[in-house]
């Protein structure tokens, strides 16, 4: 028996960027079922009553998304009775480390070198088109466990907008949902009290000085150029949804009408 959708959002004090998938319309007029998929932030600083409310759900899966030194730096997820948790890193550790060690630590003249001039979004759109052609393995394996038994799920990494969002953009495609609700939905990890805190060594003015912070945004913004390149990327390296969900991922067409069948109304 699947959860109602809540009546309204819950203000999780411990976890950003909580919701639930459900509502979003399919192109063929179905829409995702309510409760049944749900995307966050990470969960290591869930509070009691987050805790409360997360376990009320009847998760059957946790993905999370993050990385051994993204576990390290937050703490491991708060444990849910019941649920299993299934640590799939879409990034590497080492990859990016130097880079990430100056966003904590660097001075204003170092984050100018490495984010200023377009250099910050054009990181991030690269890292979308990397994780969208390297890791079909992980997406593959969530989508057959989707289809299989794990839901109810909720995926998350760390601020629930990259890792875990592409995550989300690929089941909604295999969902068939309409891909201006995709990006509607994604481009919701903007609001204040979704945002990811950002994460400085120097507690001091300076290092969250209005230049700082504009330096960073593109790291931390959902922006719809990002999720635009994920989509190219998938057209430009399969020729299309249809042919990624099959070839890329080894999606069958009765594994998406399973998943279809647990997810949408």
């Amino acid at each position: 028996m699947t959860q109602q959708v809540p009546s309204t959002e819950p203000e999780l004090a411990g976890v950003r960027n909580f919701r639930d998938l459900g509502g979003l319309p399919t192109v063929d007029g179905r829409r995702v079922r309510g409760g049944v998929l749900y995307r966050s932030g990470h969960l290591a600083h869930a509070t009691g009553e987050d805790t409360v409310f997360l376990a009320s759900l009847g998760l059957h899966t946790v993905f999370d998304f993050r990385n051994a030194a993204d576990q390290r730096l937050e703490g491991p997820d708060v444990e849910l009775p019941g649920v299993r948790n299934v640590n799939l890193p879409l990034s590497d550790p080492a990859d990016g480390a130097e880079f990430w060690r100056l966003v904590r630590d660097g001075d204003l003249d170092q984050l100018r070198g490495i984010l200023a001039d377009g250099r910050a979004a054009g990181r991030m759109i690269g890292s979308y088109r990397m994780i969208i052609k390297d890791r079909t393995a992980e997406h593959s394996r969530v989508l057959r466990a989707l289809a299989e038994d794990s839901v109810p799920a909720l995926m998350h990494c760390a601020a629930g907008k990259d890792r875990a969002g592409l995550s989300i953009a690929v089941t909604l495609l295999a969902l068939g949902v309409e891909r201006d609700a995709i990006v509607e939905d994604y481009l919701k990890s903007n609001a204040a009290h979704r945002r990811y805190r950002v994460q400085r060594s120097d507690s001091s003015a300076a290092a969250h000085s209005p230049e700082v912070m504009e330096l960073l945004d593109p790291l931390f913004d959902a922006r719809a150029e990002y999720l635009a390149a994920a989509f190219e990327t998938v057209e430009e390296t399969w020729g299309g949804v249809d042919t990624y969900l099959e070839r890329g991922l080894g999606i069958t067409a009765p594994t998406r009408e399973r998943l279809r069948e647990r997810l949408l109304d």
